[in-house]
Formats: structure tokens, sequence, C-alpha cells
């Protein structure tokens, strides 16, 4: 049965984010969605990564830019996993869940990345699949003026009446929240201008049994599992 949540980078609770193992655990589990990062590797390929360095996750050190992809796949993520390449995250995806393909653009730190993230959704027949979003408006709006019908989903991490229009400029189809900013006015906005709201990053149990109680929310969580209890003991889904 599936579950209504974004698996926020897979299951990081289980394995490495934003790693095949935890993407693969997230569709296990039955996510209805799931989000990565998207950037380029220093020979422009599209890799999924969160940080634009690699020190915290992985035995190296530096810039995701400043390595050409054969170098990221030699380093070691967690105890036995590697970076994988945009195209071997959405072929393991492929048919499986709704993909919140997130692109870790700021200004022109990766000139050619929207592009490239076009080209290969559309190479694998995934647009239907794939909603492209991002803290960077104007990386979208490239993403638009490339590509007239692709989703986009605007993230944001404060309040501002300046969202509400651009998003119908822009023909989005999601505003991504920090959780902790939503209000009763951007909630009955969404539900009256056919816009999905999702709720960014939702951990704890408090969290969770508030939100249950919004159900045009669509919660992103780093927890999973929790969030799959939770929701059996409120009803919201199947034993």
């Amino acid at each position: 049965m599936s579950i209504r949540a974004i698996a926020h980078r897979g299951n990081p609770a289980r394995f490495p984010e934003n790693t095949l193992s935890s993407f693969r655990s997230a569709c296990q589990l039955g996510a209805s969605d799931l989000e990565l990062d998207a950037q380029l590797s220093n020979d422009g390929v599209p890799v999924v990564f969160h940080d634009f360095t690699v020190n915290r996750m992985t035995d190296g050190a530096g810039t995701i830019k400043q390595h050409l992809l054969s170098d990221l796949k030699r380093l070691t993520v967690g105890e036995n996993e590697e970076i994988p390449t945009l195209e071997e995250a959405l072929l393991l995806l492929k048919g499986r869940l709704r993909i919140h393909l997130e692109l870790k653009q700021m200004a022109d730190l990766y000139p050619g990345l929207e592009e490239k993230t076009l080209e290969l959704v559309h190479r694998l027949d995934m647009a239907d699949q794939v909603i492209i979003t991002s803290f960077d408006h104007d990386s979208l709006v490239r993403v638009r003026q490339m590509d007239k019908e692709i989703p986009l989903g605007l993230i944001v991490g404060h309040s501002s009446p300046a969202f509400l229009p651009f998003i119908k400029e822009l023909a989005a189809c999601s505003l991504e929240m920090k959780h902790t900013w939503i209000t009763e006015p951007y909630i009955k906005w969404c539900e009256e201008n056919a816009v999905q709201l999702a709720a960014w990053t939702v951990n704890e149990a408090e969290d969770m049994r508030k939100m249950l109680g919004l159900p045009s929310i669509l919660v992103c969580t780093d927890k999973l599992e929790k969030w799959i209890q939770l929701s059996r003991e409120a009803g919201a889904v199947g034993k």
C-alpha cells in the first residue's frame, strides 16, 4: 500500500542519504514520493548528492564540482555505498514513485545543470514521474523557458506573499515549505489553486501528528518508518 509521504533523500534513517540503497528502501516501504538532489561533476555529469562538499558523507574531501565523475565514484559513502549518477537513480526509481528532483543550483554554480537534467528526464521517458524543484527560483525559470510542461515546484524556507503569484506565473504545481512556516492561508490558497503544499522536513512525532490533521499537506520526512507507524495509528493508512 502506498504511503503518502516524500521520502527525503530516500530512507536515511536506515541507509546513507541519496544512495541507491536508501532509495530502494523507501520504495520497499511504499512511499508515494521521494526527494533527491542533483549536482554536476567537474566533467558535467549529473550526480545525486546533497552537500556542495563531499566531506560529511564520504571518505573524501573537496567540492562536488572539483571532482571528475571517476573520482567521485571512487569515494565511499557510509560503509560501502557510492555516489550515484542521476541516471542510475532515475533508472532505479522509474515507474515506482513520484520523484522530487531538486536542482542544487546557486546562481551560475553549475552551468548546464538545467539542460542536462531535462535531457536525461526526457531520454528516460520520465517527465510524467518527475517534479523539478529548487531553492534557486531563477533556475526554475530557466527550466520553464526550456520546457513548458515539465512539473515544477518551489522550495522555500520562509514566508512571503510573493511566492503565490510567482507560482502561477511559473505554472508550478507544488510549493515545498519549511513546516514551521506553514499557516492556514497558505493551506487554503494551495487547495483553491490545485497546488500541492508540501512540508519539510518533518521528523518529530509531535509535528507528524499535527500534519496528520492537515490531510492536504504532503509531508517530507527523514523518518519514513516513524511516519508510517503514526499514520497507521491515526488510521490514515491500512495496517
